[in-house]
């Protein structure tokens, strides 16, 4: 769900769910499995893969694509328990690109004329957002897809984080039902993080939350309906689904894992299977890598908004200081200038089990989408970095 410190920013979520009893420890034999040369325009990037399951993560699936084609990168093991390979179709959680697709929905409505996104929070929701501070009436629609709303988020909340994402409470609760609603409720517990909206950026997964449910009494339809009916479906992007409490993934996919604990060391369990609704519209989408590059090349590449929309999605801001200073933030999606001094465009997902980055250039005619089936270590950043600035690739470079 939350965008930690890589692109949109990551850190290494503790958050899990076991299937099987007992601890699983990564064996000797889970390293480096690539199934791509090792030479080549992508061979950076397999190197970067291969590294991050050299630190620790089981296993790494992507695809890059660019004006010389298609290439498919795996590492490590997609089963700690059989030593099965990940492979390059492997299906897995989002998380937070999840944001992406509401965003682009939500911009596509407001080019419709039904909504505007200086629309209050209380006009579509009244009442809702109200407590300890919290005031819906001076939140606008923009500035919960921004991040500069001030919301809490509900994701830090420790009764929250005890009974959703850490060892104990996971076990007991990873198949229970979050309504939007609950989610919400949990945030206004707490006082804002800033008491004047629009002035201060901060990552919250409840202003995703409440986008959605803004989405959905727009449109008096499910946003997984509106999210099939305007991306997926006139994108054919037939490995993306958009699941609201079924807790199983589906085929092909690798398991995924967690320490399900704030630290980084200690046994990994099994996190696959849970109910996503405690994510929902903040990062409870599943989909592949192949389908997340052509969603960027289209989003970016003017398919999917129109250019006015567009260009408001692609109006950034400042994050705060904990993020890297070369990241800036805008409707759903962050813009980042890499070392080399190009730029790419995408989001970073957390969740139980799975780190995913999923970004393009400005045109999106050069995408990388990948994931690590674990949430614990793993140098993302390097992954992106060698594809997009590695030999040949600088700042005039082509791709």
């Amino acid at each position: 769900m939350s965008a930690r410190n890589s692109l949109a920013g990551r850190a290494a979520l503790a958050v899990s769910a076991a299937v099987t009893a007992g601890a699983l420890v990564a064996p000797a034999s889970a390293a480096a499995h690539p199934h791509a040369p090792a030479d080549g325009r992508h061979a950076p990037a397999q190197r970067a893969m291969d590294a991050a399951v050299e630190d620790g993560i089981p296993g790494v699936t992507g695809q890059a694509k660019d004006a010389y084609g298609t290439w498919n990168g795996t590492s490590g093991v997609g089963d700690l328990t059989t030593g099965r390979p990940r492979g390059p179709r492997d299906h897995y959680r989002i998380g937070s690109v999840t944001k992406t697709f509401v965003a682009t929905v939500l911009l596509q409505l407001a080019g419709e004329g039904e909504l505007d996104l200086d629309d209050t929070v209380d006009h579509w929701l009244p009442g809702l957002v109200r407590g300890n501070g919290h005031d819906g009436r001076h939140i606008t629609v923009r500035q919960l897809l921004n991040h500069t709303s001030g919301i809490y988020d509900y994701y830090a909340d420790p009764d929250f984080a005890a009974s959703f994402r850490l060892r104990d409470g996971f076990f007991e609760h990873r198949y229970d039902t979050w309504r939007p609603e609950q989610l919400v409720a949990v945030a206004m517990r707490h006082e804002p993080v800033s008491a004047e909206p629009g002035k201060t950026w901060h990552y919250s997964d409840t202003n995703y939350i409440l986008a959605g449910m803004i989405l959905e009494k727009a449109t008096g339809h499910s946003y997984a309906h509106e999210v099939r009916k305007r991306i997926i479906k006139p994108l054919k992007l037939r490995e993306t689904s958009v699941p609201r409490t079924g807790p199983h993934m589906p085929r092909p996919s690798s398991r995924a894992y967690s320490k399900l604990s704030d630290a980084a060391t200690g046994p990994s369990y099994d996190v696959t299977e849970f109910n996503p609704s405690a994510a929902w519209t903040s990062g409870g989408m599943i989909s592949d890598s192949a389908d997340l590059n052509r969603f960027h090349e289209a989003l970016l590449g003017g398919e999917l908004l129109p250019e006015r929309q567009l260009t408001e999605m692609k109006t950034t801001v400042a994050m705060s200081e904990e993020y890297p200073a070369a990241a800036r933030y805008g409707l759903g999606i962050a813009e980042r200038r890499l070392s080399c001094g190009r730029t790419v465009w995408g989001h970073h997902g957390g969740i139980l089990g799975s780190t995913t980055e999923s970004v393009a250039t400005e045109d999106g005619r050069h995408a990388l989408s990948f994931n690590f089936n674990g949430d614990w270590t793993g140098d993302s950043d390097a992954v992106i970095e060698a594809e997009f600035c590695g030999p040949g690739k600088g700042a005039d470079g082509d791709g």
